[in-house]
C-alpha cells in the first residue's frame, strides 16, 4: 500500500483547524451546580434575585405597620391611633381639617401655638378613598418647672374641645388600580404599509379636552401597587403629627421655644451663647424696664381656668431694645406667645458697666389671671443670678377648693387682689 505523506501546506493547514477548536473549547462557560457557582477562592457566594417580600412592615418616622400583601385594615389603624395624644405638626387650630394623600393641608386653617395643638384621637374609619379621624383637641399646661427639672413630667393637658364637638381630620387615599392588559387592536384607515398615519390623527382629535368645570374636583394619585398607596399614607400621618414632641417638631420650632427644649435636653438653664451678652449682677447699673407688660390671655385658658406665673428669659440690646426672648418656665395653653409678643415690644433703659452701654440677659416674671382677659400685674424682674422658684399655675384641685368656697369670700377676693396660685411639689 502506497503511504501518504503530507505536504508543508497541509500540514499548516490541519493545524490552524486544531488551534481552533482548542480555543473555542476554552472560552465555552462550564456547567456547574448553584453550589460549585461560587467563588472558592474569594468566598463570594453567587448572587440571586430574591422575591419582593409579599407582606411587608410599613414604616414612617414613629408609625409602623405590619401590612398583608401590602395592605393594611382599620383595625390596624385603630390600634395605632385610638386613644393616642398626637400633636398637629404645624399648629392648625380648625377643628375640621383636610390633607391630600401627599400630607398637604387642602381645607383652610389658622395655625397657632404647639401647646394648643394635642388631639387624641376617639374614632377611626377607613374607606378606599379616605382614612377619616375624630377626636376631641387638648391644651398643654406647664406646671411651672425649671428646664433642668425636665419640663415634660411637669406637665398636664386640659380638653378644650366643647361638649357635643369634635375635630375631624380626613386623608385622601392613594387609588390601587389593577394593572390594564394591553390588547392590540386594528385601526381602521391603517396604511398599507403599516404606518397607520390617519387613525393616529384621529385617536388625537378624540382624546378628552379638559373641562373648566372640573378643576374643583380633587384629582387623587394612582397607582397598581397597594404597598406603595399604603406607604404613602403612612407618611402623611408622619408628616402631619407627631407622637410627643420629637427632634422634627422642635426644629422646627422659633428660638423661643427650640432654646427651651434645648436647655431641657442638656438638664440646664438657659445662657447666652454670646460671651459679650451679662447677666444683671455682673454690670455696673441694671437695665431696668420703662413700659409695663401686659400680655393677654386667650379664650381658651380663660374657659379652662388657666392661670399663674410664669418666667421669661430677655436679651437686652445698648439700645434697650429686646434683641431675644425665650421661655425660661412657660405656662402654655397658647399664653406664653403672647407674653413673647409684648416682650419685644417693651424697652429698656440699658444696662451700664464702665459707663458704657453694654447688653445684658435677664429674668422678667409675668402673672397671667383667670378673672381677666389681661394680666393682674405688670412683669417684674428677677436680678438673682438663679432665680428663686416661682408660684406654679393655678391646679384643678385649688379651682375645685375656691369653688366651694363662700360667694361673698370670692367676690371679696377677686375684688381685691388675684388669688395666690400654688407652688407645685
Amino acid at each position: 500500500m502506497r503511504k501518504f505523506i503530507p505536504t508543508p501546506r497541509v500540514l499548516h493547514a490541519c493545524l490552524a483547524i486544531a488551534s481552533l477548536n482548542i480555543t473555542a473549547f476554552a472560552q465555552a462557560p462550564a456547567a456547574s451546580s448553584p453550589a460549585a457557582s461560587a467563588d472558592a477562592n474569594s468566598g463570594v457566594a453567587p448572587y440571586t434575585r430574591s422575591a419582593p417580600e409579599t407582606n411587608p412592615v410599613l414604616t414612617a418616622g414613629a408609625f409602623s405597620l405590619q401590612t398583608t400583601a401590602g395592605e393594611f385594615k382599620e383595625d390596624q389603624l385603630k390600634q395605632l391611633l385610638v386613644g393616642k395624644t398626637l400633636y398637629v405638626r404645624d399648629g392648625y387650630q380648625d377643628n375640621n381639617l383636610e390633607f391630600d394623600e401627599q400630607g398637604k393641608i387642602t381645607s383652610k386653617s389658622a395655625q397657632g401655638s404647639f401647646t394648643l395643638s394635642q388631639v387624641q384621637i376617639n374614632k377611626v374609619k377607613l374607606s378606599k378613598h379616605k382614612l377619616e379621624l375624630q377626636g376631641d383637641r387638648y391644651g398643654l399646661h406647664f406646671l411651672g418647672a425649671a428646664p433642668f427639672e425636665d419640663p415634660t413630667k411637669a406637665t398636664d393637658r386640659v380638653k378644650i374641645t366643647p361638649k357635643k364637638k369634635t375635630v375631624r381630620i380626613s386623608f385622601d387615599r392613594e387609588q390601587v388600580e389593577k394593572p390594564k392588559k394591553e390588547k392590540k387592536h386594528k385601526h381602521k384607515g391603517e396604511d398599507a404599509d403599516g404606518t397607520g398615519n390617519a387613525s393616529s390623527d384621529e385617536s388625537l382629535s378624540k382624546a378628552p379636552v379638559a373641562d373648566p368645570s372640573d378643576k374643583g374636583e380633587k384629582e387623587h394619585t394612582k397607582t397598581t401597587s397597594p404597598a406603595h398607596a399604603s406607604q404613602l399614607l403612612l407618611t402623611a400621618l408622619d408628616k402631619v403629627f407627631s407622637i410627643g414632641i420629637d427632634d422634627r417638631m422642635i426644629a422646627a420650632m422659633p428660638d423661643f421655644w427650640r432654646l427651651y427644649y434645648q436647655a431641657a435636653a442638656a438638664k440646664a438653664d438657659f445662657k447666652a451663647a454670646d460671651p459679650g451678652i451679662f447677666r444683671q449682677s455682673a454690670v455696673d447699673q441694671k437695665a431696668k424696664l420703662n413700659t409695663a407688660i401686659d400680655p393677654p390671655s386667650n379664650e381658651f385658658a380663660q374657659s379652662s381656668g388657666i392661670a399663674g406665673m410664669a418666667l421669661y428669659h430677655a436679651v437686652i440690646g445698648t439700645d434697650g431694645k429686646v434683641q431675644q426672648v425665650i421661655a425660661g418656665r412657660p405656662i402654655g395653653f397658647g399664653l406664653d406667645e403672647n407674653a413673647e409678643k409684648v416682650i419685644r415690644s417693651a424697652t429698656f433703659q440699658p444696662a451700664l458697666k464702665e459707663g458704657k452701654p453694654v447688653p445684658v440677659s435677664l429674668d422678667l416674671i409675668v402673672s397671667f389671671r383667670i378673672y381677666s382677659k389681661r394680666t393682674s400685674q405688670a412683669a417684674t424682674q428677677v436680678i438673682n443670678e438663679k432665680p428663686a422658684s416661682l408660684p406654679g399655675p393655678y391646679t384643678a384641685k385649688v379651682l375645685e377648693a375656691r369653688s366651694q368656697q363662700p360667694q361673698a369670700a370670692q367676690q371679696t377676693d377677686a375684688a381685691t387682689q388675684p388669688a395666690q396660685p400654688t407652688t407645685p411639689q
